[in-house]
């Protein structure tokens, strides 16, 4: 046992348990204990050592958090009650403070529900070098730990997961991730983690895992798409791990295909390349719409290192494999032709091609659903960027017009920055009349949201 500052979280914690003395804690400690094969002994001193920082032995803790998470009816986690560090760092900080990958996502959702510190969250540091996690190794992490009381869930509550799953990626799409994913977090901590720790059969354990996987995986993509890379990834981890848990290939690969995409969008080429093949790689035998899912990420990896013969032969592939697809398309993680043309535009664009680029992303607009207001915003708000490139300051400004018809109706961090490039790029051009019209209504907006 090591000593620490005073254990401020849980004497806040027994204060809100109101247990008569420390005493009764213990008792009830060492009956959990009991429960879970352990033969605890501990009275009312030990209690008040923990109080004065130290901590309990590692074997004792599972106990502890479990009496403490039956009197206050909600799941408490090694962080909440002081026995680690407050979770700001990146993907390896969270390993470090815990081996339950529910408790970690516990953890971060709660973070990320409370308005104080998503901040905080949003500058945590994204880990260039992570490894590529792999398959066997986050299979062995998620253990089935029942909260030993008597909630069990069934086929139902996995439905609900994926209700409000879909439910969410259409209010992503339609008024962005800054409202979407502090309800996904929400939605996490107190709803589906609890149901990760009930009883069940194993095949509905199973499903479970699997639907909190794809959660996680959307609300990763989310904080990714906000600008919060450090937050991003660490969601990104923890969809890892459930997915290996529930043997879902499908999750696990489209989540190595999101963080592909976000070390692409952070310049790191080598790392983005490295992520896409790797999810390839791990795709079980797929319908064609999943291979055009990762081919297509393989194709833009490719061209960011300048692989020109593997972008194009990846864009081939990708191309093949849409042309075999049926018409349904995903709510989380789909591809569609709106999509494919896309990645032509990005892989055209990092081969240098931008009138190219710039005709792809015209193709992936005429083909984009209505409803995908956040998608459209992005791809416009490239598009404009790269017809200034090629001197096409009209057409540029149509097309920011267009991109604020979006703005208005949305809130995300990409869209914001956006807005804020549109006035760096439109600035030398303040004489045109195009421009002057734009940055008018720019500026009615901009009083509006105060961006």
């Amino acid at each position: 046992m090591t000593r620490r500052q005073p254990n401020e979280a849980l004497a806040r914690l027994l204060a809100e348990a109101r247990w008569e003395t420390n005493r009764q804690f213990a008792a009830v400690v060492n009956r959990v204990g009991a429960e879970m094969g352990l033969a605890l002994h501990y009275d009312g001193s030990a209690v008040t050592h923990w109080l004065k920082g130290i901590t309990p032995q590692k074997k004792a803790r599972p106990a502890i958090l479990e009496a403490l998470s039956r009197r206050l009816g909600r799941l408490v986690t090694s962080a909440e009650a002081g026995f680690a560090a407050p979770l700001l760092g990146g993907p390896e900080a969270s390993d470090r403070q815990t081996t339950n990958p529910i408790e970690g996502l516990i953890d971060t959702g709660r973070a990320d529900m409370d308005p104080s510190r998503r901040a905080v969250l949003a500058t945590s540091l994204y880990a260039a070098a992570l490894p590529v996690p792999i398959y066997d190794d986050l299979a062995k992490r998620v253990q089935h730990q029942t909260t030993g009381q008597v909630t069990r869930i069934g086929a139902g509550e996995v439905a609900t997961v994926r209700t409000m799953t879909e439910r969410i990626a259409d209010i992503l799409d339609e008024m962005g991730g800054a409202h979407a994913r502090p309800m996904a977090a929400a939605f996490l901590v107190n709803t589906v983690a609890p149901w990760l720790k009930a009883g069940a059969s194993e095949a509905v354990r199973s499903d479970m895992l699997s639907a909190a996987s794809d959660l996680v995986y959307l609300t990763g993509w989310m904080a990714m798409y906000e600008k919060a890379h450090g937050l991003g990834q660490r969601y990104y981890v923890k969809a890892l791990e459930l997915a290996a848990a529930a043997q879902d290939h499908v999750t696990y690969c489209r989540t190595l295909r999101g963080m592909a995409l976000q070390a692409a969008n952070l310049k790191h080429s080598r790392r983005a390349l490295e992520f896409a093949d790797s999810a390839a790689e791990a795709a079980p035998a797929s319908g064609p719409r999943l291979r055009a899912f990762l081919t297509g990420q393989q194709a833009h990896g490719a061209a960011l290192v300048k692989d020109r013969r593997q972008a194009f032969a990846r864009l081939r592939e990708t191309e093949g494999a849409l042309a075999k697809a049926d018409n349904r398309r995903d709510a989380v993680g789909g591809y569609d032709q709106a999509a494919y043309h896309f990645h032509v535009s990005s892989v055209l664009y990092a081969l240098g091609d931008v009138p190219g680029s710039v005709k792809a992303m015209r193709d992936s607009n005429r083909v984009r659903p209505a409803v995908e207001r956040q998608g459209r915003a992005h791809a416009n708000g490239l598009l404009a960027q790269r017809q200034l490139e090629m001197g096409h300051l009209e057409a540029a400004c149509a097309t920011w017009n267009a991109f604020l018809d979006d703005y208005e109706r949305l809130s995300s961090a990409r869209a914001d920055e956006h807005f804020v490039t549109m006035w760096q790029h439109l600035r030398p051009h303040r004489a045109n009349r195009h421009v002057r019209d734009l940055t008018n209504r720019a500026q009615e907006i901009a009083r509006c949201r105060k961006v």
